[in-house]
């Protein structure tokens, strides 16, 4: 695996993860009975976002870890998910 590639890795893992984390623990306005004037009662009632991304790090890290072992190892390849037969044989030649 390339260092792009890694970086790659972790910037769709770090994404992925920030998108599940988001909604963990959301106090609304409206939940919360405050509801400032001008915006939704939807709209979140306080500024965890630096939190989040935190917590989002801290995981998409530990997952990425994991991913790059994965790969690393050769447990998982790209020819495991070639479902066609698309991919030429791999030559033994020297």
């Amino acid at each position: 695996m390339t260092i792009t590639a890694a970086l790659v890795l972790f910037a769709v893992t770090w994404f992925m993860t920030f998108f599940v984390v988001l909604p963990l623990r959301f106090i609304s306005q409206g939940d919360d009975g405050k509801v400032v004037p001008g915006t939704p009662s939807s709209a979140p009632a306080g500024f965890v976002v630096k939190r989040k991304a935190w917590i989002t790090t801290i995981a998409a890290t530990i997952i990425w870890l994991g991913l790059c072992a994965i790969i690393l190892s050769g447990m998982i390849s790209v020819r495991d998910f070639d479902w066609m037969n698309r991919m030429p044989p791999i030559s033994t030649d020297s």
